[in-house]
């Protein structure tokens, strides 16, 4: 028991020299791939170097203004993260040099192992797997194969030139798809999500899930870890530390391969093995996790635990703009299994003193354009936000900001926009329950998009239809609940 304890020890402290890398090399990169690795570096704010051999490669290098030499072992510096991106039959020698480095951790952009399923990529792969478990100190930290590794927002250590870096984040995201995970810190960028740390690990032949959850759990800098997953070599262990994590940080789980056709898919990309639908939807609902079926309701999910208060109630205050408006917002959420009840006798009282009731109604949901008024009305909002802030029957609420409603009121009066903010980051800073809002993109895709990208500057967590910001929100609730014991 000692022994598992020390290694997972040592595995730690190595995942925080990679992710908090001081120098970093890279193996193999080439014009082919437009430089792709020594591009996305060129942000990094510690020291990069190159190692390669081809000689018509290394001006192409020199233009960068990367140092380049023909080994990892000529490089003067102490080398503490490596992302190595040659033939896979090249692969053991550079994962050697790494061992006789004293790298902290390599990267094997490399594919072509066992996910291949022939006899030449799985012997390759067990190869590398035996060399980095071996290797003196506790062995090598090996992040894949066929991986893109690590991003840091805040070092700029990046593997994609369009991430984002320079400043922090506070969201972690753990992904054996390159491809989700870039696209995670990309889109999630224009929802507001900004990644303190993800890792893409690919094949996962060395490090597993359940690694990088342990490491990122402790981490300081991220406050919620989102997560595509496959499937893990030791799923026992997978289940336990995903729900220790659950415990003390919000967890988003997007789960591929859960089809027949998918569980085949999955051990063509990785060669993961899937677990049973039923098996795995029990065991998230054990360890507390947030489930999520795609890459937006993950970003949306995320959005609502980074930006919503964090409430247990399911009662649901909300506010329309029409009356249409207001019977597909009751049945949005009412579909996610969020109550919208009458509201209180006092709280039909204060309505009644200022509410326009010609063609609009205040039972809950409010259809309160008539009340806002044709030039808009700021006053009149503030009174129905504390109205239903005070309301007992109420635990978390949603208004609709609608595109169409903003557009033709702002083309005479461009401030109105500034004055719906205000009130609204108003509330949201004095209230007490979650609150989000509601942006449709309808025939005003550009209106809708500018509109959430100012909710998004006052920390309001903006969505692109009911439905979405429902189901992100009852997905928040229900984490929340389970962390107070509730479920």
């Amino acid at each position: 028991m000692a022994r598992a304890t020390d290694i997972r020890s040592n595995v730690q402290q190595g995942l925080d020299r990679a992710f908090n890398p001081r120098t970093v090399a890279v193996v193999g990169d080439k014009r082919a791939m437009g430089y792709l690795w020594l591009r996305s570096m060129s942000t990094f704010q510690g020291k990069v170097y190159s190692v390669q051999i081809d000689p018509n490669e290394i001006p192409g290098i020199e233009e960068l203004d990367v140092p380049n030499y023909s080994s990892l072992l000529e490089i003067p510096d102490e080398i503490d993260y490596v992302v190595c991106a040659v033939p896979r039959q090249v692969s053991p020698r550079v994962v050697a040099d790494c061992i006789e480095k004293g790298v902290g951790a390599v990267t094997l952009f490399t594919s072509g192992f066992a996910e291949t399923e022939t006899e030449e990529g799985v012997q390759l792969q067990e190869q590398i797997r035996e060399m980095a478990q071996s290797a003196p100190g506790g062995g090598l930290l090996l992040i894949g194969p066929n991986c893109m590794g690590i991003y840091n927002r805040r070092l700029g250590l990046r593997h994609s030139w369009e991430q984002p870096a320079g400043d922090a984040g506070n969201v972690g995201f753990i992904s054996q798809s390159g491809t989700h995970c870039i696209n995670f810190s990309l889109v999630g960028d224009r929802h507001g999500i900004r990644c303190s740390k993800t890792v893409s690990f690919g094949n996962a032949v060395v490090l597993d899930a359940a690694d990088y959850l342990e490491y990122l759990a402790a981490d300081a800098e991220t406050e919620l870890i989102g997560m595509y997953f496959e499937g893990a070599k030791d799923s026992r262990r997978f289940f336990r530390v995903l729900r220790e994590t659950a415990r003390v940080k919000p967890v988003v789980v997007w789960k591929g391969g859960v089809s027949a056709a998918g569980a085949r898919a999955i051990y063509s990309h990785t060669a993961a093995l899937a677990t049973a639908p039923a098996v795995w939807n029990a065991a998230m609902r054990q360890a507390g996790v947030v489930q999520a079926d795609n890459l937006d309701e993950t970003i949306d999910a995320v959005k609502a635990l980074v930006y919503c208060k964090p409430g247990t109630g399911y009662r649901m205050g909300l506010i329309a703009m029409t009356g249409g408006q207001s019977v597909v917002i009751t049945d949005a959420f009412e579909r996610e299994g969020l109550e919208v009840p009458l509201l209180t006798a006092a709280s039909y009282e204060k309505l009644s003193q200022f509410f326009n009731i010609i063609g609009g109604s205040y039972r809950n949901p409010l259809d309160s354009g008539g009340t806002i008024g044709m030039g808009f009305l700021p006053q009149n909002l503030q009174k129905l936000l504390e109205i239903l802030e005070e309301d007992g029957s109420v635990d978390a609420i949603a208004m609709e900001v609608g595109a169409g409603f903003l557009a033709r009121r702002m083309r005479e009066n461009p401030a109105i926009l500034d004055a719906l903010l205000d009130t609204l980051s108003a509330h949201r800073e004095r209230s007490r329950k979650p609150f989000i809002a509601i942006a449709h993109a309808g025939h005003l895709e550009d209106v809708s998009t500018m509109i959430r990208s100012r909710l998004l500057e006052r920390n309001i967590p903006p969505f692109a239809s009911f439905q979405a910001g429902a189901k992100a929100l009852r997905r928040a609730i229900d984490y929340w609940r389970f962390r107070d014991g509730l479920d």
